[in-house]
């Protein structure tokens, strides 16, 4: 009789061990850490620093670089975002974003925060940098920035990759500069329910929110490889713990050892608490988009590229070299090459010829004529000299008209400019910064039509408008037929 007793029972624990490798159960090792958000203060810990499969606990760090282009105006929360193939694609959990769906970008984040939606994770890693793999490269320096030494990310979704791996202590870590880095978004992973642009989602951590007091996030993940994990942060007074679980054999469960390791935390952390917030990580500028690997490209020019005006030699008697340049024929222009400069006025003389306005060969003792007169006189051949005025010109009276004069040309010699007050507009942004940066970007995409135009950024109460100034009507034509092209916002405007 014990016999035959013993074979049911071996075959039902084979049974059960069957079962719990095909779920994952077993697969999973556990780790636990308990801390005092307020200090940074560890109060709980076991295999913390073991690395483990995080599952969607990845999404934390996918939101906070999120967050942090938000910040840095390299996003907005309004963009819109294209769904690629491979964002659809994802396997569940998922919101069913479809190829070509254009869909907001804060409609993605409420998704991956409350939903632990994969493909709008990969949409957001797509819309921040360009690739999931460009964005998962940025995830690692936010991590290491951050302190989680032990943590390296593969994707923006947590699906099991290898190498895809991190520790308690790393992503207690992460919810602790979730709550203090970004506490205008945090509200986000409270909500039991969203409106994610398609639909509404219900929150994969509803369970613990509405069961533990004060709970208020923060991210539930789960896969076969890493089993039931969370990170959850609850509030009671002053006091505030954040506990991290890894690897639990159910939700129920995890939800029941989180609950009793938060319920330790608050018994060990001291009632009023010196808040000392983390240190937000310093980042570098904003990285340029479409710039390759070309580290020259991305770079602040040390000089400006806008022309210098030529400065004026002297207004009171120009060179020989302005004189040949305004001749009109070839034989006038070397005429004037031979002749030898002025001789410069001497101060101490009560009046002063203007006749050193116009070179000669020979010095001439009378006066020429005003300087109104001057500035046709040296666009004409050079004639006989004029006879002396009988009213004597004083040397402030020359100086005044001297000076005035010379001004008059310029502005007449800047007019025949090529007609080029036209230009183009390609978007108004909340930020001077992200218009600049699209005037860089857009001038990098279409070098050819618009290297002689140049950049402005157009501030006004209803926000910055990024321009290419300084174009004729049939460049600025051209340049917004190719930028269009390009599915590039542009629009024309000219001389008001």
């Amino acid at each position: 009789m014990q016999m035959r007793l013993k074979w049911p029972l071996l075959g039902l624990f084979l049974t059960v061990l069957v079962f719990s490798s095909a779920t994952g159960v077993l697969a999973a090792p556990y780790a636990a850490m308990v801390m005092d958000a307020r200090s940074g203060e560890v109060l709980h810990s076991r295999n913390a620093d073991t690395r483990l499969h995080p599952a969607s606990l990845t999404k934390m760090m996918t939101l906070y670089v999120a967050f942090q282009a938000i910040e840095r105006g390299e996003i907005n929360l309004d963009t819109i975002v294209r769904i690629s193939k491979k964002s659809a694609a994802e396997p569940p959990s998922k919101l069913g974003l479809k190829p070509g769906q254009k869909i907001k970008l804060r409609y993605l984040i409420r998704a991956a925060a409350v939903k632990s939606a994969n493909d709008a994770a990969t949409a957001i890693a797509e819309a921040v940098s360009g690739s999931e793999a460009a964005f998962a490269r940025r995830m690692n320096r936010t991590a290491k920035a951050l302190g989680m030494t032990r943590t390296t990310f593969k994707n923006a979704h947590g699906l099991t990759e290898g190498g895809h791996l991190s520790t308690a202590r790393d992503m207690t870590t992460l919810g602790r500069h979730l709550f203090y880095d970004f506490p205008e978004y945090y509200n986000l992973f409270s909500r039991r329910s969203t409106d994610a642009g398609v639909r509404a989602v219900a929150n994969t951590n509803r369970k613990f929110l509405g069961s533990y007091r004060g709970a208020d996030g923060i991210k539930t993940g789960y896969t076969r490889a890493a089993g039931f994990n969370l990170v959850a942060s609850a509030e009671r007074g002053n006091e505030r713990i954040i506990t991290t679980v890894f690897g639990g054999r159910s939700s129920s469960s995890r939800n029941a050892k989180v609950a009793e390791l938060m319920n330790l935390g608050f018994r060990r952390a001291p009632s009023n608490a010196r808040i000392a917030k983390p240190n937000k990580p310093s980042v570098g500028p904003a990285p340029v988009r479409g710039a390759g690997k070309t580290i020259r490209v991305v770079r602040a020019p040390k000089k400006s590229l806008v022309p210098v005006p030529r400065p004026l030699r002297g207004v009171d008697a120009p060179n020989a070299e302005v004189l040949v340049a305004m001749a009109k024929t070839i034989e006038e222009a070397v005429t004037a090459a031979h002749i030898e400069p002025p001789p410069k006025p001497k101060p101490e003389k009560p009046t002063i010829a203007v006749a050193s306005l116009i070179p000669s060969l020979k010095p001439r003792p009378k006066p020429e004529p005003a300087a109104e007169e001057v500035v046709v006189a040296s666009l004409a051949p050079i004639t006989a000299p004029v006879p002396r005025p009988e009213t004597a010109v004083t040397e402030t009276e020359v100086a005044a008209e001297t000076i005035a004069e010379p001004e008059r040309v310029v502005v007449t010699r800047m007019s025949t400019s090529g007609n080029r007050h036209w230009g183009i507009n390609v978007g108004r942004f909340t930020t001077r910064y992200e218009a600049e940066r699209v005037l860089l970007r857009t001038a990098l995409i279409e070098l050819g039509v618009l290297d002689t135009a140049l950049r402005k950024v157009a501030s006004s109460t209803r926000g910055h408008d990024a321009n290419f100034v300084g174009m004729t009507q049939q460049a600025a034509n051209r340049a917004c037929r190719r930028l269009s092209a390009r599915n590039i916002e542009c629009s024309t405007f000219g001389p008001t």
